[in-house]
C-alpha cells in the first residue's frame, strides 16, 4: 500500500485517464519549419545553438516497479514477407526496469542525494511518460532513479531514417541546477558531428558546447524531455554537416558527400544495435528492424544506384557519377551485404518472438 500511494503521488499510476490523456505522442518531423510538437509545452529553445565541439558516494532513492516491461494487450502487424510480428508500437514508450548492469553511468555513484532532488527527477518520469513523441522509448531504473536509457528512431528525410540511436543518461546530485549528463552509445561509430565516438554529447542545451541565453541549459525551464527532442530534430538533423563549427562557407556538395557518409554509418549502427542490444531494449530492436527490413535494404539499392540520401523515390535527385560516388557505392554495397544477412537472422528472432508472445497469451487465457 505504501508503494501504491508513493506512486499515485507522483502521478505514475493509480489515477484514472482522461479521454484526451489516452492520446499517444505525436512524432515530430524536425524538418517542418516552426513545428510545435507539444502546443502546452516548450520543448525546443528558439535558435538553440547546436554546433558540434571544437577538436580538440551516497545511495539513490530507489523506486520500485509499477508495470511489465511491455503492454498486456499485445497486436500483430505485418512484417517482411507478410510474416506477423508482435508490434513493437505496442510496447510502452516510457517504463520502470529493474537491471541496469549495462548502462554507461551503472558504476558511477549517485552522490548525496535530497528528497528535493528525487521529487524533480519524479516530475521529470511524469513528463516523459505523458509527452513523448511515437519514435522515442525510455526506460528507467527502480534501484537507480538518477539513470534513464534512451532510444531515437531516426527521422525520414535525414542520412539517419530508420535507425536506432541510444542514449544512457545520469542525473547528478546536482541536477537540476545543474543538467544531465548523456552519453551516446556509438559503437565506435562517428556518424554526426555532435556524436563523439566515446559517447559524448556536444550540445549547449547540455552545456558541451557554447551558447547563451535559452540556449543553455535552465534549472526552472530545461527538461529531459527537452534534451531528447532536440537530439531527435537538431543534431540527427537532414543535413548535419552544417552542424560542424568550422563551417564558413555552406557547400552543399560537402553537405550531400556527408550525408553519404553518415547513411553507411548509420547502416553499421543497426548492425551493432541488432548483435549487441542494450539491454530492454531487445524486443524493440527485433520488431522494429523486422517491420522495417524492407525500406532499409529498398533505400541501401536507391542510393547505391545514385539517388540523394535521405530524398524519396518521388523526388527523383541522383548524385553526379564522380570518383567519390563510386566510393560511396563501393562502401554502401558491402554495407548492405552485411546488413542483410543480420537482417535474416533478426527475421527468425522475430519469428520466434511471435511464438513466445502467442504461447504466454495462450497460457494466460
Amino acid at each position: 500500500m505504501v508503494l501504491k500511494k508513493l506512486l499515485q503521488l507522483f502521478g505514475i499510476v493509480g489515477k484514472k485517464k482522461k479521454k484526451d490523456d489516452k492520446k499517444k505522442g505525436k512524432s515530430i518531423d524536425p524538418l517542418s519549419q516552426g513545428a510545435a510538437p507539444h502546443s502546452t509545452l516548450n520543448i525546443l529553445a528558439k535558435s538553440s545553438h547546436l554546433d558540434s565541439c571544437s577538436s580538440g558516494a551516497g545511495t539513490a532513492l530507489p523506486l520500485h516497479k509499477y508495470e511489465p516491461e511491455c503492454s498486456r494487450n499485445i497486436s500483430m502487424i505485418k512484417g517482411v514477407n507478410g510474416s506477423e510480428i508482435v508490434d513493437y508500437k505496442s510496447f510502452n514508450q516510457f517504463d520502470v526496469v529493474q537491471d541496469y548492469s549495462d548502462h554507461h553511468y551503472a558504476k558511477t555513484s549517485p552522490g548525496n542525494t535530497t528528497k528535493d532532488w528525487a521529487k524533480t527527477i519524479q516530475n521529470e518520469w511524469k513528463l516523459l511518460q505523458r509527452d513523448l513523441p511515437e519514435s522515442i522509448y525510455v526506460r528507467v531504473y527502480e534501484d537507480r532513479i538518477d539513470l534513464i536509457r534512451a532510444a531515437i528512431v531516426g527521422s525520414a528525410g535525414t542520412p539517419y531514417h530508420d535507425g536506432l540511436f541510444f542514449f544512457d543518461i545520469h542525473f547528478p546530485p546536482e541536477y537540476p541546477r545543474n543538467p544531465p549528463k548523456v552519453h551516446y552509445r556509438s559503437g565506435g561509430l562517428r556518424l554526426n558531428p555532435n556524436l563523439y565516438e566515446s559517447g559524448r554529447v556536444c550540445l549547449s542545451l547540455l552545456n558541451t558546447w557554447t551558447g547563451s541565453g535559452s540556449e543553455k541549459w535552465g534549472k526552472s525551464k530545461s527538461t529531459m524531455l527537452q534534451v531528447l527532442v532536440s537530439i531527435q530534430g537538431l543534431v540527427l538533423n537532414d543535413k548535419p554537416y552544417f552542424n560542424e563549427p568550422a563551417i564558413f562557407i555552406p557547400r552543399e556538395k560537402h553537405s550531400l558527400a556527408y550525408n553519404q557518409t553518415a547513411f553507411v554509418l548509420s547502416c553499421k549502427t543497426m548492425l551493432h544495435s541488432l548483435q549487441k542490444p542494450p539491454k530492454h531494449f531487445e524486443t524493440i530492436i527485433i520488431c522494429h528492424f523486422h517491420e522495417r527490413e524492407r525500406a532499409i535494404l529498398e533505400a541501401c539499392g536507391a542510393y547505391a544506384s545514385g539517388m540523394i540520401v535521405g530524398s524519396s523515390v518521388r523526388d527523383g535527385r541522383t548524385y553526379a557519377r564522380n570518383k567519390y560516388f563510386a566510393r560511396f557505392k563501393k562502401s554502401l554495397e558491402a554495407q548492405t551485404e552485411i546488413l542483410a544477412k543480420e537482417l535474416a537472422k533478426n527475421r527468425i528472432r522475430a519469428l520466434e518472438l511471435k511464438r513466445d508472445s502467442t504461447d504466454e497469451i495462450v497460457s494466460t487465457s
